[in-house]
């Protein structure tokens, strides 16, 4: 049977890493130790994430008429990412100047260039491509209209949608009422429930719940170390993170939503989707870079083996 590909709708970047020993405060300066490029932004990983666990993936986006936008284009295309439906624009690609610590903390200014040019007519150009999609991803990286035209047309055609809200912004009612899942990180997740940064394990479930009264029809709150809380009309459940020696936390987040959707569409079950995620993301994060962090299925596969989760069968075979 021929899989629906999950379509990606936003950013492309590339990513300039610095790794220094502390990222720095205000108005100090800071000794590095190490200087990369790596193609990044928020829509390209999670694309990149879901190409390298061997799903098929189409991505919705723009590409700056630079150097930059052919490097970025191929990169995807060598990933596996259908590229089809990204356009040119005529200026500079998108870039995230991101400072690393020696911890694998990490802090983020995205400069969106291209990604700006990611228009309500862009999607409408590309309607077939969402109407055929098993499921839709975004993320805030790219215009609040397109993201608000998204829903609306994910809403109409009956295609799920899974929400990224990176960077938080407010959002519309209509936006929250036509997303499947809303997946924030601690931040985010203080952000759209009014309250402090700190997500204690104790009071996700009451965060989560106050999340679904937006009028999403579920909630992924990612915790870092603290692993993964879903709440749904379901019903809620967690998921452990997974112990490793992080490296570069840079698109962790990216990784888990990207085999999130991938779980998904395999049919498996909220919680074994979630499983299945956190061990990806985890594997990310021990390795530099976004897109370059990003594993493969029997590497995912392999690591849930290494930590006795068994593989639920549609991942197994």
């Amino acid at each position: 049977m021929t899989q629906k590909p999950i379509v990606v709708v936003g950013s492309i970047n590339l990513d300039l890493v610095a790794v220094a020993q502390k990222i720095p405060s205000i108005g100090e300066t800071v000794i590095g130790n190490d200087f990369q490029t790596h193609p990044g932004g928020k829509g390209a990983n999670q694309a990149v994430s879901i190409a390298r666990l061997g799903y098929p993936v189409q991505m919705i986006g723009k590409l700056g008429s630079d150097a930059f936008g052919t490097g970025l284009r191929k990169h995807l295309q060598v990933a596996g990412v259908g590229t089809e439906a990204i356009g040119t624009f005529e200026g500079p690609s998108g870039a995230a100047l991101i400072v690393v610590s020696s911890r694998g903390d990490n802090s983020i200014v995205v400069v969106p260039g291209a990604n700006e040019a990611v228009s309500p007519q862009c999607l409408d150009q590309n309607i077939e491509l969402i109407r055929n999609a098993g499921m839709v991803l975004t993320q805030l990286e790219i215009p609040l209209e397109t993201v608000e035209h998204l829903a609306t047309l994910c809403k109409r055609e009956k295609v799920p949608l899974v929400l990224d809200p990176a960077p938080a912004m407010e959002l519309p009612s209509t936006v929250f009422r036509a997303v499947e899942w809303f997946t924030p990180n601690e931040t985010e997740a203080a952000f759209y429930a009014g309250e402090s940064s700190q997500l204690a394990p104790t009071i996700a479930e009451e965060r989560a719940n106050a999340l679904l009264k937006t009028g999403c029809r579920g909630v992924v709150l990612k915790m870092g170390s603290d692993g993964v809380y879903l709440s749904s009309p379901q019903g809620q459940d967690s998921v452990r993170a997974f112990r490793v020696k992080p490296v570069d936390t840079t698109a962790a987040g990216d990784a888990f939503n990207g085999a999130f959707a991938v779980g998904l569409m395999k049919s498996l079950s909220a919680r074994e989707s979630a499983t299945f995620a956190t061990a990806v993301a985890a594997i990310s994060v021990t390795r530099k870079g976004a897109q370059p962090s990003m594993p493969n299925l029997e590497e995912a596969k392999q690591f849930m083996i290494e930590h006795a989760v068994e593989l639920p069968k549609q991942i197994a075979r």
